[in-house]
């Protein structure tokens, strides 16, 4: 039976040796109930693979033994998706972490839009973000990838419009009656970043999609029929990722 695997932090290895707790230990341990002598497969952020033995494990610490490593495989970088997504009703955005995670989204951008019907409380923000983070870390490990997708909230759009220095952007805008997202694709080749802002159920206030146009999101639509939010996020990080070939 091939070593199970699993993501790590490279900082999280000294001397030959590495050592976990919380989510990855629980998994490791608890989970899986693997124990001394094990073999795993260890990947960091880097793409590196290390071959691995657990070593030890104790109440709330599991150590591993380090006996090798291959570097990361020289290929193209893919371009790199960040999904924007405007804080959707109960548990879609856990959805759209966890299924666009598996995608191959870069990372995720949450934030408040002005039609969003949830909202997220200062004093809620950073157990959320700690929520957020575990389940695209989760579900980085369920899919095999060797890299975990950061979250991170923004108040509005303002503060993303502001923040964004992607190289291709996009607004998925239900009002755009004539750019359509084939044709828009046609006309760039594939840059090294891109983000695509999905409204909430109640799609984008007119402000919004005015700041973002300022801004050089370009408005696109994916044809005649209107997505739910959850499904919008999932269709357009799957047809970026098979236009430029990571699929």
């Amino acid at each position: 039976m091939s070593a199970r695997r699993f993501i790590i932090n490279s900082r999280s290895i000294r001397d030959g040796y590495a050592s976990f707790n919380g989510d990855l230990f629980n998994h490791i341990v608890r989970v899986l109930r693997l124990g001394t002598g094990t073999p795993l497969a260890l990947v960091d952020e880097q793409g590196i693979n290390y071959n691995a033995v657990i070593d030890q494990v104790d109440r709330e610490w599991v150590v591993v033994k380090i006996s090798g490593s291959q570097p990361a495989p020289d290929s193209p970088p893919a371009p790199r998706i960040t999904i924007c997504q405007a804080l959707p009703k109960g548990d879609k955005t856990e959805l759209i972490l966890q299924k666009c995670t598996e995608l191959g989204a870069h990372d995720f951008w949450l934030f408040g839009g002005q039609r969003s019907v949830a909202r997220l409380r200062e004093d809620q923000r950073q157990a959320k973000l700690e929520r957020w983070n575990r389940i695209t870390a989760e579900a980085a490990r369920q899919c095999g990838r060797h890299s975990i997708p950061a979250v991170s909230w923004f108040p509005t759009a303002v503060e993303v419009a502001s923040a964004c220095s992607h190289e291709l952007r996009l607004l998925l805008w239900e009002g755009e009656r004539r750019q359509s997202l084939k044709s828009l694709l046609a006309d760039h080749g594939s840059p090294a970043a891109a983000i695509v802002v999905v409204g909430p159920e109640g799609g984008f206030d007119p402000q919004e999609v005015e700041l973002f146009s300022s801004r050089g999101f370009l408005p696109v639509t994916l044809g005649k029929r209107i997505l739910r939010t959850e499904t919008a996020a999932l269709a357009i990080a799957a047809i970026l990722q098979y236009i430029w070939d990571d699929f």
